[in-house]
C-alpha cells in the first residue's frame, strides 16, 4: 500500500512538472506570436485570440503550479514520516536535483515564479538576468516594462526600461520595431507626451524606410494629426 502510494506520487509530480514546463514554453511562443500581431495592427481579432491563449496558458500554469506543490510536499512528508529506505530518498534527491536544474536552464522560469508570487521587485530583477542571458530576447524588457506600468504604476521607469533596451541592443527589425512603437504607446497614453511619441515614430520611418513598420509609424503619426 505504503510504495503503491509513492509511485503514485511520485508520477504525479514528473507529470505536473512536464505540464508545468510545457504551459511555460505555450506561454513564451504565443506571446511571442501576440506581439508580431499586435504591433502588425492588421488583425485586432487575431491578436484578442492570442492574447486569450495567453492568458489561459498562464492559468494553466498557475494550476499545474499549485498542482505540483502539493504533491511534492505530500511526497516529501512521506518521506520523512516513512522512513523511507536510503536508496529511495537517494534518488528522491536525486530527481529533485535534476528537476531544479531544468528549471535553471530556463531563464524565464524565476521571473515567471516571482510574477506569480507578486514579487513585483524580485521579478523585475529576474526578468533583467533573463535579459542577460538571453540578449536578442526582447520578452523581458517587455515584461519589466508590463510590471512597472501595470503593477508599480511607473511610466517614467518604463520609458527607461524600453529606452535601456533600444539604445543598448542590435535588434533584428521586428523587434527594434516593436521596442519603439510600444515606447511611442507609453509617451502617449501613460503619460501624455504626444511630441516624444512622435519623435518616437519618426525615428521608426527613418530607421525603417520602406517596411510596414514605417507605414505603420506613419498611420500613426495620421491618426494623432501631425502629418
Amino acid at each position: 500500500m505504503k510504495w503503491g502510494l509513492y509511485v503514485v506520487l511520485i508520477i504525479g509530480v514528473v507529470f505536473a512538472w512536464g505540464k508545468f514546463a510545457a504551459a511555460g514554453s505555450r506561454i513564451e511562443e504565443t506571446q511571442k506570436k501576440w506581439e508580431e500581431v499586435h504591433n502588425s495592427g492588421e488583425d485586432p481579432d487575431q491578436a484578442n485570440k492570442l492574447k486569450g491563449e495567453v492568458r489561459s496558458a498562464e492559468n494553466d500554469r498557475t494550476m499545474m503550479g499549485v498542482l505540483l506543490a502539493f504533491m511534492s510536499t505530500g511526497l516529501i512528508g512521506i518521506v520523512v514520516v516513512g522512513h523511507v529506505l536510503p536508496m529511495l530518498a537517494h534518488r528522491v534527491t536525486h530527481a529533485v536535483y535534476d528537476s531544479g536544474e531544468e528549471v535553471e536552464a530556463d531563464p524565464m522560469h524565476d521571473a515567471r515564479s516571482k510574477v506569480a508570487q507578486g514579487d513585483w521587485e524580485g521579478a523585475i530583477e529576474c526578468f533583467r538576468q533573463a535579459a542577460a542571458a538571453e540578449p536578442l530576447n526582447r520578452l523581458p524588457w517587455v515584461e519589466i516594462s508590463k510590471i512597472q506600468l501595470e503593477q508599480l504604476e511607473d511610466p517614467h521607469a518604463a520609458v527607461q526600461t524600453l529606452r535601456h533596451a533600444i539604445e543598448d541592443q542590435e535588434w533584428q527589425e521586428n523587434d527594434a520595431a516593436y521596442l519603439m512603437f510600444r515606447l511611442a504607446e507609453v509617451y502617449d497614453t501613460k503619460l501624455g507626451d504626444r511630441g516624444s511619441a512622435a519623435t518616437t515614430m519618426q525615428q521608426v520611418m527613418e530607421q525603417f524606410p520602406e517596411t510596414r513598420h514605417s507605414a505603420n509609424a506613419r498611420h500613426k503619426l495620421h491618426e494623432w494629426g501631425l502629418v
